[in-house]
């Protein structure tokens, strides 16, 4: 009988889940390795689908209906008075990060998933590759899948060159409880796709599952995002220092977040926002931003080592193609590895099938938040800048379903 092959996935997010899930489920031995040592569950926020995510999710061995998501069936642009600027026809399925987290993890073997491990070095001959973790652990397998997020360690090991590079603006989020919204915005606001557009600002919102992934009326959430323009020398170095004065460019854990500055948003919010989202915003307990990268990885393939999801490609978040993109690199990995094929050689078909579609969607996320960058700084940034400024433009593009080749 044939040897079975081994595989390490290196990020234990959604990413690394697909790429563990597929993998089993086409015959290979799979662990997972995790760097922080308590679960995952319940980080992250909203999550747009689309048709290609809900495929590899069924292919991954989850039940995909209608508890996957909330539906919403229009698209609105409210006014800054509150009023209806726009609206489109758009049925979706919204998410939350923790309901994708847990179907994956459910469908994946408990005991093939480990936390607290932080990977420390990585070699590979033609036979394997070997990873050192910082506890003195040894692993060796066949495969080694680098899923590990936008700081990604393998990536840093193996191409240091590819790094995040900040996008001129940055991303307040927040979920809000439905039950504790107005009569008002629950009516105007909450069934929604909802898009705001003050100058030089974004504010995308749509219903979520609530808490324990509830989908009951009463019991769901509001995910926002509010995209404003902070420029880094200035701005964002400030909002980015805590309380002791440690700075924190690569985006400041949210309960080292200054009070100051989350008064100074919630100040704000009342000042630009629809009366609505200025509402979502105040009653938001846990307010927290993200500063906004691009990150673009040249191949994805070295040896037996791949890169995937975030650790390959980070687009800006308006394409809503960042948990989707990277459950259709692992089933493009997956499908390339297939039949017994020779690991080094199955990578590199998968690079160059996953290397320009990355680096498109990058392109195309570039292009829907240009209006909101701190400034453009060629004739093509504006150009995008003025193409997307107005209500029909962004209910169209954002989030929205589109071939990446």
């Amino acid at each position: 009988m044939a040897r079975q092959r081994k595989a390490m996935v290196i990020g234990g997010s959604l990413g690394g889940l697909f790429a563990a899930n597929l993998l089993h489920r086409a015959g290979w031995d799979v662990e997972v390795y995790e760097r922080v040592a308590e679960e995952l569950e319940g980080r992250g926020a909203g999550i747009v689908t689309h048709q290609e995510l809900m495929d590899a999710l069924a292919t991954a061995g989850v039940t995909v209906d209608d508890t996957i998501g909330v539906a919403v069936k229009e698209r609105v642009t409210l006014a800054s008075d509150g009023s209806v600027a726009g609206r489109r026809d758009m049925p979706q399925v919204l998410t939350a990060w923790s309901r994708l987290y847990h179907v994956l993890k459910v469908a994946f073997p408990r005991e093939r998933y480990h936390n607290g491990f932080q990977l420390e070095s990585l070699a590979q001959d033609e036979q394997g590759v070997t990873a050192c973790f910082k506890d003195g652990r040894r692993e060796r397998a066949d495969l080694l899948v680098a899923a590990d997020g936008i700081r990604s360690t393998v990536r840093q090991m193996l191409l240091p060159q590819a790094r995040p590079e900040y996008a001129g603006y940055v991303a307040w989020r927040g979920l809000v409880e439905e039950s504790a919204l107005s009569e008002r915005t629950l009516r105007e606001l909450f069934p929604y796709f909802a898009f705001g557009l003050p100058p030089q600002e974004q504010m995308i919102a749509y219903p979520v599952a609530g808490k324990d992934n509830a989908f009951e009326p009463g019991r769901r959430r509001f995910n926002f995002v509010w995209y404003r323009p902070a420029a880094q020398a200035t701005t964002l170095r400030d909002m980015v220092t805590d309380p002791s004065g440690k700075v924190w460019l690569d985006g400041i854990p949210p309960p080292l977040i200054r009070p100051e500055v989350l008064d100074d948003a919630r100040r704000a919010a009342r000042q630009v926002l629809a009366p609505q989202f200025a509402e979502v915003v105040q009653k938001t307990e846990n307010l927290f931003f993200q500063p906004i990268f691009d990150l673009e990885s040249s191949r994805l393939a070295f040896g037996r080592v791949a890169l995937l999801g975030d650790a390959a490609f980070v687009a800006r978040p308006h394409c809503g193609m960042g948990v989707t993109k990277a459950a259709s690199d692992a089933l493009a990995l997956t499908q390339a590895l297939g039949a017994g094929a020779d690991v080094a050689a199955a990578l590199q078909r998968y690079s160059d099938e996953r290397t320009p579609v990355g680096a498109a969607i990058v392109q195309h996320a570039r292009h829907l938040g240009a209006y909101m960058q701190a400034q453009l700084r060629d004739e093509g940034e504006r150009q995008m800048a003025e193409r997307y400024r107005t209500p029909e433009a962004v209910m169209r593009e954002t989030a929205v379903a589109r071939a990446f080749v």
